[in-house]
Order: C-alpha cells, then sequence, then structure tokens
C-alpha cells in the first residue's frame, strides 16, 4: 500500500516538473548581470533590453532591441516562439515585439547605437515622435531595415 502511495505521488511530482518545467516563457533578464548573447556587452539599460524564447525554452537576452534583431537574422526563425522586447515607458516589462511600434531617434540614444526603443502602445510612440523626431516602425518593417541597411 505504501509503495503504491510512493509511486503514485512521484508520478505526479515528474508529470508537474515536465509540465512547468518544458514551457515557453520569458525569464527576468537580470540586469547587470546578464551579458547580451548576440555582442556578449553586460546589460544594464531597462528600457532598451530583449530577448528571445526558442520553441523548447530556451532564452536568449539581449542589451538592445538592434542585437536582437541580428541574431533573429542569422538564426532560425522556426525555431523562435517568442520575440520581446522592452517598452521605454515600463523599464523592464517585456512586451512582444511582433506587436510593438518602435521609434528610432537620436533623441533616445540605445547602447548599441541604433537609436531604437519599443512602444506597446502605438499612439504613444506617434506622440513621442512628434516631440522628439525619428522614423517609426513595425515589426516587419524595422526587421526589413535591418536586414538591407549593409547591402
Amino acid at each position: 500500500m505504501i509503495n503504491n502511495s510512493f509511486q503514485f505521488l512521484l508520478s505526479v511530482f515528474i508529470f508537474n516538473i515536465l509540465l512547468t518545467g518544458c514551457g515557453v516563457k520569458s525569464k527576468p533578464i537580470q540586469y547587470g548581470m546578464d551579458a547580451c548573447y548576440y555582442c556578449s556587452m553586460n546589460i544594464v539599460d531597462k528600457i532598451h533590453a530583449a530577448q528571445v524564447v526558442t520553441t523548447k525554452g530556451k532564452v536568449f537576452n539581449f542589451d538592445a532591441i538592434e542585437c536582437m534583431i541580428n541574431y533573429t537574422l542569422k538564426s532560425e526563425h522556426d525555431e523562435i516562439a517568442l520575440y520581446l522586447t522592452n517598452e521605454i515607458a515600463s523599464p523592464e516589462e517585456l512586451i512582444d515585439a511582433t506587436h510593438a511600434t518602435f521609434l528610432k531617434s537620436e533623441a533616445i540614444p540605445s547602447p548599441m547605437g541604433a537609436n531604437l526603443s519599443a512602444f506597446k502602445n502605438h499612439a504613444m510612440a506617434v506622440e513621442k515622435q512628434k516631440e522628439l523626431g525619428g522614423q517609426l516602425y513595425n515589426w516587419e518593417e524595422i526587421t526589413t531595415y535591418f536586414l538591407t541597411r549593409d547591402q
């Protein structure tokens, strides 16, 4: 009887570990401790950092949106489940980069010099552009920009 109960509890425990341990989800960036996967710089900027999560749950952190984009342009896209970026109005908050509006403006310098910031609210991005200047992009446009800028 004890043996069957132990086996049942062990099975439930292992099942829970497998269920929760293999999920595709972001992990908090440890600012000042984590390094950028693309350029190896220390991640300290809390409004320009980014992250990708693979379909297997592996997390890659980046010190700037442009590092994440450059990395993804050189990797297998079908392996990436989540593209995330910090939101300028809410430092440290990761948002879905594929639904963000990006502002490229010299008035908001980013760690790697592309001066690229993300907004989850398009209207807020438009207001910031009116105030500071620059160019607005959606995800498809900004990845195309980075793909074609060096050609």
